[in-house]
């Protein structure tokens, strides 16, 4: 899925949350009320930045922005710092020009770390210390893998750690009609074996299973991308998906195959999709959600990420007409409970006395509660009360994250652009075409190949 539509997609979603609510620069709740771990706070207040700036630069614009500068006036006012945030819709640009002309601010907010990695392979970030490292060690879930994702190689090739993960999206979901569900007798999956089960009786029973839609315009196929993604972090180790995303395990490797052809058990499987299995690749994405909620129900499952709610119909309330659940592992497979998603990465280009401690304000439960109460925002904080989300969905998606053995990124946008908003988008489609997974492979690996 592209940053760009990536990012339309989240703003509508957020949007949608956020409606009818302002914030100012000042504190959203009044300090020591409301039931927040206040006590985060204490290391900070023995902490003297007086008269230290600290200038952020990132993605977010109202009402994030307001929402985050809130959040740091708790900072402000332990430590006596003065941090100052600056949003911006062309971050991606800006910051890249800033950092080059030596102007960088003293902390940048990236939305995915295959930025923040290229800019620290050029040294033009600023590794940060084994204090944050450890922060993030000691308070997040899954922890190593918010540590593998925001470790680069530097510009002498040297792996360093560079930032912490600060509001987190979520991918690896099911989204079905729980009434539906209901009039068959049919239970949540708890396994992948339990699912393609659970689908087998679906058609059975006469149903079908599934609604899947990869059209999208200019960027048609990319819904099928997440899927080989996450079906990768079901059938291979977090370290052999890393290496694909690198190319270091070439796309026509065995392994890969086997995640396109489990796609393909799925979508190109005539009696498992709605329309059949051609009418996958021209259904658009956004359209093919809907058919969950027609009377009687066309299809009854759709795997999707946090944000597909903002194309259901407008008469569909989440939590009652419809419910999601983890789209779950191999049981065979024994590798935990992995999961797909994104977020924002805060990185330090300009070190100064007060970024480090910024950074470790942003690893504690008090920094995540106070957006998780907002809505619009999920955390990997493990210490971090999650009765305080705005609504039972954030929470239960928060539940997922925490409950995750392994968390890793939508791999296309970590390839390059050629690739992953290029010919593995194309060559999905291809594949629910007819096109054979070992061919599509090839095509994609022939096409990394000439880039390098």
């Amino acid at each position: 899925m592209t940053t760009k539509f990536k990012k339309l997609s989240i703003a509508v979603a957020l949007s949608t949350a956020l409606t009818g609510t302002a914030f100012s620069d000042g504190h959203m709740v009044a300090k020591g009320t409301g039931g927040y771990s206040w006590d985060s706070l204490d290391k900070f207040e023995n902490m003297d930045l007086s008269g230290v700036t600290v200038t952020v630069t990132g993605p977010w614009l109202a009402p994030e922005n307001g929402i985050f500068t809130s959040i740091m006036s708790y900072f402000e006012e332990a430590t006596g710092a003065d941090v100052q945030y600056t949003g911006s819709d062309s971050f991606e640009q800006q910051i890249v020009i800033d950092t080059q002309a030596k102007t960088p601010p003293n902390v940048a907010i990236f939305p995915q770390p295959g930025l923040a990695a290229d800019l620290a392979s050029r040294g033009l970030l600023s590794p940060v210390s084994s204090n944050v490292k450890n922060a993030v060690l000691n308070n997040y879930a899954a922890a190593q893998s918010w540590v593998d994702l925001a470790t680069y190689k530097d510009n002498k090739g040297k792996d360093q750690f560079y930032g912490v993960f600060f509001r987190v999206d979520l991918k690896s979901l099911v989204w079905y009609s729980p009434d539906n569900f209901d009039d068959y007798g049919y239970d949540v999956p708890e396994t992948m074996e339990d699912l393609l089960a659970l689908s087998d009786q679906m058609v059975k029973d006469g149903n079908t299973p599934w609604c899947i839609g990869l059209g999208s315009g200019a960027a048609t196929g990319w819904p099928a991308t997440d899927w080989v993604e996450d079906i990768m972090l079901r059938t291979q180790t977090p370290e052999d998906y890393d290496k694909w995303v690198t190319n270091e395990l070439k796309f026509d490797d065995p392994k890969v195959v086997e995640a396109i052809e489990t796609f393909g058990k799925f979508a190109r499987n005539d009696d498992y999709v709605q329309g059949g299995a051609t009418a996958v690749g021209t259904t658009d994405f956004r359209d093919s959600p809907k058919d969950l909620f027609t009377v009687p129900a066309k299809c009854f499952m759709h795997r999707q990420a946090s944000f597909i709610p903002a194309f259901f119909p407008e008469d569909i309330v989440v939590g009652e007409d419809a419910d999601f659940f983890y789209f779950p592992a191999f049981e065979s497979k024994d590798l935990g409970k992995p999961v797909l998603g994104a977020g924002t990465v805060v990185t330090v280009t300009k070190a100064n006395k007060g970024t480090e401690a910024l950074l470790e304000y942003l690893t504690t439960p008090l920094a995540h509660e106070l957006w998780m109460a907002k809505g619009g925002f999920l955390s990997p904080q493990k210490d971090a009360k999650v009765e305080l989300y705005k609504d039972e969905t954030l929470q239960r998606q928060g539940e997922i994250l925490l409950n995750a053995t392994t968390f890793r990124f939508d791999g296309s946008d970590l390839m390059p652009g050629a690739i992953g908003a290029g010919s593995f988008w194309t060559g999905m489609v291809d594949y629910v075409d007819g096109k054979s997974a070992d061919a599509v492979a090839k095509d994609i690996q022939k096409s990394w190949d000439a880039i390098k």
